[in-house]
């Protein structure tokens, strides 16, 4: 599904465009009007995907709270849609947790966990299923097998013995995507996200086919600090590359960032290549000589949050460098104290990183890839339609490597084999977050002794985030290209020099 150009997303593009066209638009005595009209722009004369022109209507209201940086509505109460919109209406709003969100009038309540019997059952006399149920929950009705619920474990060995595959196993898209179990169901049986184990990856909002989940935004505190003149330089994660078209080079896509009202671009690569200088320097000197049993990278918000959430004693493990975001932020601002930044990238919990106070005055603006090209649709700006002068000649391919799985620790291995030749690498990376808790499992069991442990929480790593816009399988070719056509390979070493603290 993440591959097509699916209805869901088609309205969070056009909900987030109508919120940046505010942004840049929008007079302050005209925004609550303006807010107020988007669900009517959005659906109009009737509904085209659910039961009633009113229910869609109340889910695009829902959406439009969450493109402003607000929570949803209670149910139980009456709630002006702009309600708290004073609080949104600056350009310092940070995201305040839960940054993900269940939307209840666009949930479908799916079955969570149910195995069920179809009609292609034929009643055959064999009875396989019946015969290997551990719990006897299944029996004939009618000729045909009946599964009661009531008994069923869910173990699945009817389905798996079934010769006509006639015994379906039903499951959330949401809690399927989810690797830490954070999705449960509420009282009317709707999804429902325990704030307690979530990390913020997205993999559940892009998973449901209903549109169900959101997380929240700040494309109307960008577009409201561009309009107003603010001085911001716009830091991109190296995953941009083939999310804006197949054919949009990096001179035009630098340039439409320009003509957006950005003053400067860098590439948060050039985080990267610091990050993988310093974390070799770790891993040789920590790792390497068995001060610690095995080293955790520190790039992935969600992998992080994880470690920290369910092995909390691993702390000591995670690497404590700067992550390529903050890294890159920080040499901005150096160069320029007077600006403020905003890093585009891939990703949903980079969202949540960005708003720890200790990172605060670094990070001004997280938005994803998605939210940027409503962007350019707000301003009517066509990437095609540029030349652009100057391309991103900021990084190397190591640190342009980071935004696939396994690049991070490919770039730190890398690093490694060039400035401590005599040291040897061990090097171990997990993508998505049910492998990622698996290889933690290992490492807390003792069985990693000695390794460079790169996590990813999204299947293919940062090109399959869930702020992206392409196929991740055609990104990654596009990746490789950029990674092949990068003038310098690995970082100098002199970067070890930089001094960002």
């Amino acid at each position: 599904m993440r591959s097509l150009n699916t209805p869901v997303k088609q309205i969070r593009r056009q909900i987030f465009t109508e919120i940046a066209k505010i942004g840049f638009e929008s007079q302050d005595e005209n925004l609550i009007h303006d807010i107020e009209a988007i669900p009517y722009t959005i659906v109009q004369e009737e509904a085209k995907y659910r039961d009633s022109i009113y229910r869609e209507r109340a889910v695009a209201s829902e959406r439009v709270r969450l493109a402003m940086g607000m929570s949803l509505r209670p149910e139980n109460r009456a709630v002006h849609l702009t309600d708290g919109i004073e609080a949104s209406n600056i350009d310092e709003k940070y995201y305040e947790p839960p940054l993900m969100q269940v939307i209840p009038s666009a949930c479908a309540a799916c079955a969570p966990n149910k195995y069920e019997v179809s009609n292609i059952c034929k009643g055959c006399v064999a009875h396989p299923c019946m015969l290997i149920c551990p719990k006897g929950a299944i029996s004939m009705v009618n000729g045909y097998s009946y599964i009661d619920q009531s008994k069923c474990i869910k173990c699945g060995k009817c389905k798996s013995v079934c010769p006509y595959d006639a015994i379906s196993h039903k499951t959330r898209p949401c809690e399927r995507a989810c690797g830490v179990n954070a999705i449960t169901s509420d009282s009317q049986g709707r999804a429902t996200i325990v704030t307690d184990k979530c990390v913020s990856c997205g993999m559940c909002m892009v998973s449901c086919p209903f549109g169900a989940i959101s997380d929240k935004s700040q494309i109307f505190q960008l577009a409201h600090a561009l309009r107003e003149g603010a001085k911001i330089i716009a830091e991109v994660a190296p995953a941009y590359v083939g999310q804006f078209g197949e054919n949009i080079s990096a001179r035009q896509f630098r340039a439409g960032l320009l003509a957006l009202g950005f003053s400067d671009v860098y590439e948060v690569a050039m985080g990267a290549d610091i990050g993988a200088i310093t974390e070799a320097h770790h891993y040789a000197k920590e790792v390497a000589t068995g001060n610690l049993p095995f080293l955790l990278t520190s790039c992935c918000p969600s992998w992080i949050m994880m470690a920290e959430k369910f092995f909390p004693d691993m702390d000591v493990n995670i690497s404590k460098e700067l992550t390529p975001m903050v890294a890159t932020a920080r040499s901005i601002k150096k160069k320029h104290p007077d600006t403020k930044v905003v890093f585009i990238g891939p990703c949903a919990s980079k969202k949540l990183e960005a708003s720890r106070t200790t990172i605060r005055s670094d990070v001004d603006f997280v938005i994803t890839f998605e939210e940027l090209s409503a962007m350019f649709d707000a301003k009517n700006i066509r990437l095609e339609d540029f030349q652009g002068e100057t391309s991103l000649h900021n990084a190397t391919g190591a640190g342009r490597g980071y935004a696939a799985a396994g690049g991070v620790a490919g770039a730190i291995e890398a690093c490694l084999k060039e400035y401590y030749p005599d040291v040897p690498v061990h090097i171990e990376h997990a993508e998505s977050l049910a492998e990622c808790k698996k290889i933690l499992t290992l490492a807390k069991a003792g069985k990693l002794k000695g390794c460079m442990i790169e996590g990813m929480a999204c299947p293919g790593g940062c090109i399959g985030g869930a702020g992206t816009n392409a196929d991740p399988k055609k990104a990654k070719k596009a990746l490789n290209k950029l990674i092949a056509d990068s003038t310098q390979k690995i970082p100098p070493k002199e970067l070890e020099d930089i001094q960002l603290d």
